[in-house]
């Protein structure tokens, strides 16, 4: 595993992330509930703002109560998103032999043979494998020199954009040309993309990859083209 090799590369957001994940968030959070809570009476007279019953409730309490109360309630909140944030943290080790790919407890080793390819596609850090299909495609918030230096120092075949960009098209539903089972596979995809359910999202884009499909993303539209699937292992003779 790339982790445990001699001279492998870390790419990760490093401790200055956490920091402002674990006490940035809850502050800023902290902070704003008690600016909210200064204007309450303000904010319960607007018709179109949300949770009116709230604001004029927090206005009647004294504020020895209505303080503590909504920055403790917006910290919480605050706290909410750091975890959610460091779930979704992505630590890219980069070996010799192999990159490991870590995020929510989980890590995923890709060997150096297997790779054709290494590039970022806005967001994405992508591998290619030597058919053309995609080994891995992980978003995240990691520097892209960061990450090209790494691979490239390691000596990964790092390309400056996806050899395969002119090949995919818009998908839009019904479009003919797909596999079977695509169509329903890229809807699910759409709808978590746009509820911003990332770990779906992924676990679809694995889905549609065992067809053969490979996807990219513009924003909430999905762009895909056709590359062979990967190999079925073999099934294990019976004893």
């Amino acid at each position: 595993m790339a982790d445990r090799e001699p001279g492998a590369v870390v790419v990760d957001g490093g401790v200055g992330e956490l920091v402002v994940m674990w006490a940035g968030f809850p502050l800023l959070g902290a902070g704003l509930g008690a600016g909210l809570t200064a204007l309450s009476g303000w904010l319960a007279g607007l018709a179109w703002f949300p949770f009116q019953d709230v604001f004029a409730l927090l206005d009647r309490w004294p504020d020895q109560r209505s303080y503590p109360l909504g920055a403790g309630v917006a910290a919480v909140a605050g706290l909410t998103l750091a975890v959610v944030g460091v779930r979704e943290r992505l630590r890219v080790t980069v070996g010799r032999r192999s990159v490991r790919l870590h995020r929510d407890g989980h890590g995923r080793d890709v060997a150096r043979t297997e790779v054709a390819g290494v590039f970022v596609d806005g967001k994405a850090l992508v591998l290619l494998d030597r058919a053309g299909g995609e080994l891995a495609r992980e978003r995240s918030d990691l520097s892209a020199g960061r990450l090209r230096e790494a691979f490239a120092g390691q000596g990964w075949p790092w390309v400056d954009q996806d050899p395969h960009r002119d090949a995919y098209r818009r998908w839009v539903p019904e479009l003919p040309g797909l596999p079977a089972g695509a169509d329903a596979l890229l809807r699910a995809r759409e709808r978590a993309l746009k509820d911003s359910r990332g770990a779906e999202v992924r676990e679809l884009h694995g889905e549609l990859a065992r067809l053969g499909v490979v996807v990219r993303d513009e924003g909430s539209r999905q762009y895909w083209r056709l590359a062979p699937p990967p190999p079925t292992p073999p099934t294990p003779p019976p004893r």
